[in-house]
């Protein structure tokens, strides 16, 4: 369709920037794409211009369009988006290729618009956000298209028209695309803990360039956070101690004035007094430390930095799952010896649910990437070695 200058282009053995152009006439109108290569990144600038050949004005509307064949068989992942994913106005839309159709129009104020899977995306910048749109549908082939369409212009006679915009079609690793400066790092999708995720994948990078290895970067990294909540774990567990040698107690309490919760709930607090145990404070240090589990779970299940990186032995692949189960197996083990360890609460039907969590846990965990497995199993090593030494 289009003619070229350049029969190839070499970005391998060159440092330089290199431009492909591409030319076609057609009615008087002469169109140029020009494409900008940079062998040290994966943005590349795209550049649009349309020669008006006549003497009388034209009116053109620029739009750029990705065309995607998605699979109809194809089993989504749980734990990524494959398909169209736009910023507008800062916010992030995502469409469900499944449920697409016709034309679903956002805009304007669209700061990019791409096509996304979990560890790659292919997207476009407009020149002018203000004035674009975004368009997205299926058809009946299973073919889906994200369009990025601009204002009508006017060219006058033998004049032309300039359509410009910036292309990144490469990983989804943070730096890269915060380079950009538009936003498209939102497109990894590190949740609300955001403001945790992507600290720890700074400290993960800095660690894996000492060890060369992400798996024992991983382990380093858990090792430095059960050490920064190591004082809240002795609090919440020797909390929890206390309260269970006031079960007693407070069974007694339950049973001499039985009937009459207002008294029940008085002397217990009584007794909470009296033996200075704050109820709570077993519960508050694990709420704290929620946050950093979710921002560690972000970090390590969509960062590409993962993706491909062994750890030894059978894993070969820090972000796929565990090929033989075994590490969610001895996670489930170590979350076992967790439970019994801790000082059991309530009564002996909720401590046997307690219990049972391990079990659930296991099978939570065993197509869950092989690094988040190694983190949770790694923590439960240490919380295995805290609370025998809080115990003894």
């Amino acid at each position: 369709v289009f003619e070229t200058a350049s029969s190839r282009i070499d970005l391998v053995h060159s440092n330089e920037k290199q431009r492909l152009i591409f030319t076609k006439t057609h009615d008087q109108i002469k169109v140029e794409k020009i494409y900008t290569f940079d062998p040290a990144s994966y943005a590349v600038s795209l550049e649009v211009k349309v020669h008006n050949l006549t003497q009388t004005p034209i009116t053109q509307v620029p739009r750029i369009n990705w065309f995607q064949y998605v699979d109809p068989q194809k089993i989504d992942d749980d734990y990524g988006h494959e398909g169209p994913a736009v910023s507008v106005g800062g916010s992030i839309e995502r469409q469900d290729v499944k449920k697409l159709g016709a034309d679903v129009v956002l805009g304007p104020n669209v700061q990019w618009g791409s096509f996304e899977s979990k560890y790659f995306i292919a997207s476009f910048i407009p020149e002018n956000p203000s004035l674009t749109n975004v368009i997205m549908n299926r058809d009946e082939n299973q073919m889906v298209t994200v369009g990025m369409k601009g204002r009508k212009e006017i060219i006058p006679g033998g004049q032309n028209g300039t359509f410009s915009y910036s292309l990144y079609m490469g990983p989804k690793q943070y730096n890269l695309l915060k380079a950009m400066g538009v936003g498209l790092q939102d497109a990894i999708d590190y949740g609300w803990f955001y403001w945790l995720a992507i600290p720890f994948l700074y400290i993960l990078n800095f660690l894996k360039g000492f060890v060369l290895n992400y798996g024992i970067a991983i382990i380093i990294l858990t090792t430095i956070v059960k050490i920064i909540f190591w004082p809240l774990g002795n609090l919440s567990s020797k909390s929890m101690k206390a309260m269970k040698d006031l079960q007693p107690k407070i069974e007694a309490l339950k049973e001499k004035y039985k009937g009459d919760q207002s008294k029940i709930g008085q002397e217990t607090m009584a007794l909470y007094r009296e033996h200075k145990v704050n109820p709570f404070s077993g519960c508050l240090p694990i709420l704290i430390q929620i946050p950093v589990f979710f921002g560690l779970y972000k970090a390590l299940m969509y960062s590409i930095e993962l993706r491909h990186s062994p750890f030894f032995f059978w894993i070969q692949d820090l972000s796929a799952k565990d090929p033989y189960y075994i590490t969610p197996i001895i996670m489930g083990g170590t979350q076992f010896i967790v439970q019994k360890m801790t000082p059991a609460m309530g009564d002996p039907t909720q401590q046997k649910i307690m219990l049972f969590m391990s079990v659930i846990f296991t099978f939570f965990f065993l197509n869950f990437p092989a690094g988040l497995v190694i983190y949770w199993l790694f923590n439960n090593v240490l919380q295995i070695g805290q609370q025998f030494y809080i115990n003894k």
